[in-house]
C-alpha cells in the first residue's frame, strides 16, 4: 500500500473533515472506512444545526458550537465548488408547538435563548398566527414559539463533499476494515487492515460509537457508547409546509428532496441499528398529532443509526494520552455533524502545528482517566 502521512479511520463527518482541513494544509491523508464515506449517522441523520442548545449547550460544548456554526457558514460558500457537491446549506426557522400548559416554562426558556443570541430571534404566537403559517397544524395547539436562525443540510453529501474535496487535494479513500496498528515505542508507524498494512505518519480514530475497539490497540480506555436514534422519511400531500415544526414529541425537517424527515428517538439498544416499530409508532404518532394530514402521507423510509455518546456528553478531541502521533476526533453524540468542522479542523491543527485556536482543550481523553 502507499504510506500515507496521515491514517484517519473513520469516514464518518468527524474523519472526513480531519482530511479536509489537513488537505487545505496540504497534508496528505487516507480515510479507512469498512463500508463507505458517510455510511453510518453522519449519513442518515436530520441535518440540524442548533448552536444554541442542547447537550452541554449552554455549557462546555457553546464555544466551540459557535466555532463550528461559523465554520458551516464559510464551508456553504466554498465546499460545493471545491467539491463538486451540492448539500443543501440553508438558514432554517423553526416553529415549535405546544398542547399543554407544562410545556410552555421550557418554551419561554429557548425564547430567552434565541433572543440573546446575535443572528437568532424568536417569538409567541397564539394558536391562530400558528394555523395562519400552516392551517394543517393541530388546531388543538395552545400556543408556540417562532425561532429563526439555525441551519440544515444534508448529513450524507455534506460528508461526501468533504471528502471529494480532500480527494481533489490529494486525500486517498480506501474501503477496508482496521484490524489494528504497529507500534515503535509511543510511535503509531502504520494502521493494520485486512488485506496489509498502512504505513503513516499518525492516526486519527474517528470511528464514532466504535470507537471502544481501538481500546486493545491503545492501551487506552475510551469510553464512547452508541445511542440510536430512528427517523421516518414521508412524502407529504398537497402543499409542502415552509417551516419546520416541533411538537407532540416529534419534529418535522422539510428536506431539499421534497419529503419530511420526522425524528425522532433516542434509546440504548448496544449495536443493534435495526429500525423497531415501536420506534416507528411513536414517531409518526407524534407527527400525526402535531399535522394530522400527515397520516395521509406517503412513508418513503424508516432508518436508525448509532450516534457516539460519552459519559459526560461532549466530544473526544486531542492527542491520545501517551502516544505521539495518535489523536481522537470521536463522541460528538447528537451533535456531530454541527460540530464536525470544529472537531475537524482543530484536529487538523493539532496535527500540523501542536496547537489549535478552536475550543477542544477541554475535551481531551484524559478527562476520564
Amino acid at each position: 500500500m502507499t504510506p500515507t502521512e496521515v491514517a484517519i479511520i473513520g469516514g464518518g463527518a468527524a474523519g472526513c473533515a480531519t482530511a479536509y482541513y489537513l488537505a487545505k494544509a496540504g497534508v496528505r491523508a487516507t480515510i479507512i472506512e469498512r463500508e463507505g464515506v458517510s455510511s453510518q449517522a453522519s449519513g442518515t441523520n436530520a441535518g440540524g444545526l442548533n448552536p444554541l442548545q442542547g447537550a452541554g449547550i449552554p455549557g462546555p460544548l457553546g464555544p466551540l458550537a459557535a466555532e463550528s456554526f461559523k465554520l458551516h457558514k464559510e464551508l456553504a460558500q466554498s465546499l460545493p465548488e471545491e467539491s463538486g457537491v451540492e448539500f443543501h446549506h440553508r438558514t432554517v426557522t423553526m416553529v415549535r408547538v405546544a398542547f399543554d400548559e407544562s410545556e410552555l416554562a421550557a418554551k419561554q426558556e429557548t425564547l430567552d435563548i434565541y433572543e440573546a443570541a446575535d443572528g437568532f430571534s424568536a417569538h409567541w404566537l397564539e394558536t391562530a398566527d400558528i394555523l395562519k403559517l400552516d392551517a394543517r397544524i393541530n388546531p388543538e395547539a395552545i400556543k408556540g414559539i417562532y425561532t429563526h436562525g439555525d441551519a440544515s443540510l444534508s448529513g450524507f453529501e455534506y460528508t461526501v463533499a468533504l471528502s471529494r474535496a480532500a480527494e481533489r487535494m490529494g486525500a486517498s479513500v480506501r474501503i477496508g476494515t482496521a484490524t489494528g496498528i504497529t507500534t515503535v515505542g509511543n510511535r503509531v508507524t502504520g494502521v493494520v487492515l485486512e488485506d496489509g498494512e498502512l504505513s503513516c505518519d499518525a492516526v486519527v480514530i474517528a470511528t464514532g460509537p466504535w470507537s471502544g475497539q481501538t481500546e486493545g490497540w491503545l492501551g487506552l480506555d475510551v469510553p464512547v457508547r452508541p445511542l440510536k436514534g430512528q427517523i421516518v422519511r414521508v412524502r407529504p400531500v398537497g402543499e409542502f409546509p415552509e417551516q419546520d415544526f416541533s411538537g407532540a414529541g416529534s419534529s418535522l425537517y422539510m428536506r431539499a428532496n421534497g419529503l419530511i424527515w420526522i425524528g425522532g428517538t433516542e434509546t440504548e439498544d448496544g449495536f443493534d441499528t435495526n429500525p423497531t416499530e415501536a420506534a416507528r409508532k411513536k414517531i409518526l404518532g407524534g407527527a400525526y398529532k402535531l399535522m394530522p394530514a400527515l397520516a395521509e402521507a406517503e412513508i418513503i423510509e424508516h432508518t436508525a443509526c448509532l450516534r457516539p455518546v460519552t459519559a459526560d456528553w461532549l466530544p473526544i478531541v486531542g492527542i491520545a494520552p501517551g502516544w505521539d502521533n495518535v489523536y481522537l476526533a470521536t463522541g460528538a453524540g447528537k451533535k456531530g455533524i454541527l460540530i464536525s468542522p470544529g472537531m475537524g479542523k482543530a484536529t487538523a491543527d493539532l496535527i500540523t502545528g501542536g496547537r489549535t485556536d478552536l475550543s477542544v482543550t477541554d475535551f481531551g481523553l484524559g478527562r476520564f482517566t
